[in-house]
């Protein structure tokens, strides 16, 4: 029997290594081959896009039947949520792939281009899977990097765009900050537990909180290791390249904002043990993810730009992921980590058609909603999730979560004052009802799936949050209901608040660009020299 299950936990892990090994595969034959065509890059790509797929897929079969966590050698793990997490990104990179043959044809790049292109997007798909499998610190911190060095070539992919390169100077800055920190975060950790696996610390970390004494090495650990996520996530202040990376291929975009930057959230979950152990850097993620969530909110609504505005909301996204982290809420944090990734590739890859909506709303005019529904939505949504939740006799999240949820959903309860009957009013209060039912019951059905994860919710932090979610619904129903009252904040909102510009002076201070603009660029106020304007619409 013990052979049996020996058998079965190295096929698991055999199976999940298959994607990135494939992918590693496409990439090296891409560099060292000239093919005679562009689309046959992409077809060796998708082959073995659509091989991981299946890999992924039989992997988490395997996991679903013998239950438990395959391990290999202390280095790689698999975990259910990780095997969920493999299949998604398999598929995501199909569509990405896919997407990047038809987006990139007839580019004045040519062939050679996009033997780059997929070479680069072949090594991030590998990177990123082999980080979703780490269970050791010198796995996740070697991996981590791998996709950083192998996007920065995605995000230069046009070399002349003087955005894009400002964009990747800022983020190498940010990454190896990050890697230093996780360096430093796993130097303490290794020398308390005196293994640099994850699964051991996680166990030591139990053994030290069931004494009632956490030594401060861990929880100096767990200070960096937030650090270096908030490093990595474009949180704020370091939010400026994922907003000025715009310049990159659409693709590009959709990769990073579905898969790279949502790689924060999943090294909190997975370091879950090594957080509750210290509650500064709980706490820090709180501060940071609230803070980051609000400012970003605000500016979104301020955005005319679809891609600048998606940019925009997942720096908000993030904030509430890291957030919903620090608050010990790791199963909602999941679920928002797999429902970011689905809604922004949909998001950038649909930009196209986005556009043409936002145009036909405009010859529509703006749709104010009623007094009565601003007011009484936040009200409705809290009644409805409260009682779906004691419907469904399911295990409910925190009272203050309920609240927040609550004003987060509340706009879609929002009755627009045009509706020509009370009829179509009911219609729109009948669907916004309808939406919050489904999300309420996806975020039940999560918290029942056998995940392996353990929330801890922090009553005090959720008090805060709670707080803040209200300032910022109060923000918006000024903002809705009194426009010409909210112009000098509209003014600041759109400028980002000036964070970025400060970063930015900072950045090239501190690392000076080494680039050199086009001939046509130098006398233009948007080029690198001027990099105070890089958060332009």
């Amino acid at each position: 029997m013990d052979q049996s299950a020996n058998f079965a936990d190295k096929l698991a892990i055999g199976l999940a290594l298959a994607a990135p090994a494939l992918a590693l595969l496409v990439a090296a034959w891409v560099r060292g081959v000239q093919p005679s065509d562009a689309a046959q890059i992409w077809r060796r790509l998708q082959h073995a896009v659509g091989l991981g797929l299946l890999a992924s897929v039989a992997a988490g079969v395997l996991l679903a039947i013998k239950p438990g966590q395959p391990a290999w050698h202390g280095l790689l793990a698999l975990t259910p949520l990780s095997a969920i997490l493999t299949v998604l990104v398999q598929a995501l990179a199909g569509v990405i792939a896919s997407f990047s043959g038809r987006y990139l044809q007839g580019d004045a790049q040519g062939i050679a281009g996009q033997r780059r292109y997929a070479s680069a997007l072949a090594g991030v798909l590998a990177s990123v899977q082999l980080l979703l499998l780490a269970d050791h610190w010198l796995v996740l911190i070697a991996a981590w990097a791998a996709v950083g060095a192998c996007l920065q070539h995605l995000l230069c992919f046009y070399s002349d765009r003087p955005f894009a390169l400002l964009a990747a100077h800022k983020k190498r800055l940010t990454d190896r900050v990050a890697d230093i920190m996780l360096v430093a975060a796993a130097a303490l950790a290794w020398h308390e537990v005196g293994s640099g696996s994850l699964s051991q610390l996680a166990q030591h970390v139990a053994h030290q909180s069931a004494q009632g004494v956490v030594t401060w090495g861990m929880q100096t650990a767990a200070v960096l290791l937030v650090l270096a996520v908030v490093l990595r996530t474009a949180l704020l202040p370091v939010h400026g390249w994922i907003i000025q990376v715009m310049e990159a291929p659409t693709p590009v975009s959709a990769l990073l904002h579905a898969g790279v930057v949502n790689l924060g959230g999943w090294v909190l979950i997975r370091q879950s043990a090594l957080l509750e152990a210290s509650p500064v850097a709980r706490w820090l993620l709180v501060g940071v993810g609230v803070t980051t969530a609000l400012l970003a909110g605000m500016v979104m609504m301020t955005r005319i730009s679809i891609k600048v505005r998606l940019a925009w909301s997942t720096v908000a996204q993030m904030g509430f992921m890291v957030m919903e982290c620090g608050l010990g809420l790791y199963t909602l944090a999941a679920l928002h980590l797999i429902g970011h990734s689905l809604y922004k590739a949909h998001a950038f890859l649909a930009s196209s058609s986005a556009v043409q909506h936002t145009r036909l709303q405009q010859m529509r005019g703006q749709a104010t909603p009623t007094a009565w529904s601003l007011f009484t939505a936040p009200v409705l949504t809290v009644a409805l999730v409260a009682s779906l939740q004691d419907l469904m006799a399911a295990p409910s999240w925190p009272w203050w979560w309920t609240t927040v949820l609550a004003l987060a959903w509340a706009p879609l309860l929002w009755v627009p004052a045009q509706a020509p009957s009370g009829r179509s009013r009911l219609m729109v209060l009948g669907a916004g009802a309808t939406l919050l039912t489904g999300l309420t019951l996806l975020a039940t059905l999560v918290h029942a799936l056998p995940l392996g994860l353990k929330d801890t919710p922090d009553d005090a932090a959720g008090w805060l949050v709670a707080l803040a979610m209200g300032l910022m619904y109060a923000a918006l129903v000024v903002l809705q209901r009194w426009p010409h009252k909210m112009s000098a904040w509209r003014r600041w909102s759109y400028a980002g608040f000036y964070v970025d510009e400060i970063y930015t002076r900072v950045t090239l201070s501190l690392w000076p660009a080494r680039w050199t603009p086009r001939k046509a660029d130098q006398h233009d106020v948007t080029a690198p020299s001027s990099p105070l304007m890089a958060t332009h619409d």
